[in-house]
């Protein structure tokens, strides 16, 4: 008999039905925590429009709310796709702080003083794009080591984390940069119909994320690699470039967080929001994504 006419072995069986189960596990699961999660949101309202009577339940608190979450919420996002992969992304912070201080530094030194109207936008658009192709070199990177070279997640991450912050600190010797266009500080100060913009931005990229990691075949991916790496791999799925789109898809997310920062804070440096780096993580688990990776969803 022939090598082609061999049969295959039998942990290509064990193999396909564990892949089957997993997949299942992926369609069903819908996020046991979130019913929790709605009690007690429910209950932190009822409990703050006691003690605040007048105060708490009005447009303006829930306004203000919307302009705070936005970045947040970006950023827990970034660190929600590596979680469910398996993986950790500890450089979310820093990615974002150096794309918005390239961002920032085209808008305040390169953008000439007097440029008006239309050469403004161009500059804008010039400045996102460089941030763009910058987290995608990150999450590039970052991906590369921790798939084809095998090095761990966690010291992956921390390493690009500690190198990334170093180099924008040397770069800005620890100083701020600001003073950018009003058409980019407007996407965090305006609002429609009362909603802000930048949390619009934010609810449209969740629902992106959403329908990514349960209606796509990477999504599928995702999630499989993350319940059980090598059963996914010898089920011919190239785990390794799953795993770049993974830490890619991350950065890039920290992109949109960094615009948002930007506008919001009209300032760019180093050491902002270095506070988020654990809450976003709590922020991913508690919303349903499990911390050893394979199951869970934006909703």
């Amino acid at each position: 008999m022939s090598r082609s006419e061999q049969p295959l072995p039998q942990r290509t069986d064990s193999v396909t039905a564990s892949l089957d189960r997993v997949i299942a596990a992926i369609r069903e699961s819908a996020g046991t925590n979130l019913v929790g999660l709605l009690l007690l949101l429910l209950g932190l309202f009822a409990t703050f429009s006691v003690l605040l009577p007048g105060a708490f339940l009005q447009p303006g608190t829930m306004q203000s709310m919307m302009f705070q979450l936005p970045e947040l919420g970006l950023l827990s996002l970034a660190m929600a796709i590596p979680l469910v992969s398996g993986g950790l992304n500890l450089a979310i912070i820093a990615t974002a702080n150096q794309a918005a201080l390239l961002m920032a530094w085209i808008l305040t030194t390169q953008m000439p003083p007097d440029a008006a109207g239309g050469e403004i936008w161009l500059w804008i658009i010039i400045a996102l794009v460089a941030g763009f192709l910058l987290c995608v070199v990150i999450g590039l990177i970052t991906g590369f080591i921790v798939a084809v070279i095998g090095v761990h997640p966690i010291l992956v991450t921390l390493g690009t984390q500690t190198l990334i912050t170093g180099v924008s600190i040397w770069l800005t010797r620890g100083q701020t940069l600001s003073g950018f266009p009003d058409a980019l500080i407007h996407v965090s100060n305006e609002t429609i119909a009362g909603i802000p913009i930048s949390f619009g931005i934010f609810a449209v990229v969740a629902f992106g994320v959403h329908i990514l990691l349960t209606r796509t075949v990477l999504g599928i991916r995702i999630h499989m690699i993350g319940s059980n790496l090598e059963s996914t791999r010898f089920s011919g799925v190239d785990t390794r470039r799953v795993q770049i789109w993974v830490y890619v898809l991350s950065s890039l997310l920290c992109w949109l967080a960094a615009i948002v920062m930007m506008a919001r804070f009209n300032s760019a440096g180093a050491d902002i929001a270095q506070s988020y780096l654990l809450i976003t993580i709590l922020a991913a688990i508690l919303g349903g994504i499990d911390p050893y990776g394979g199951f869970g969803r934006i909703t």
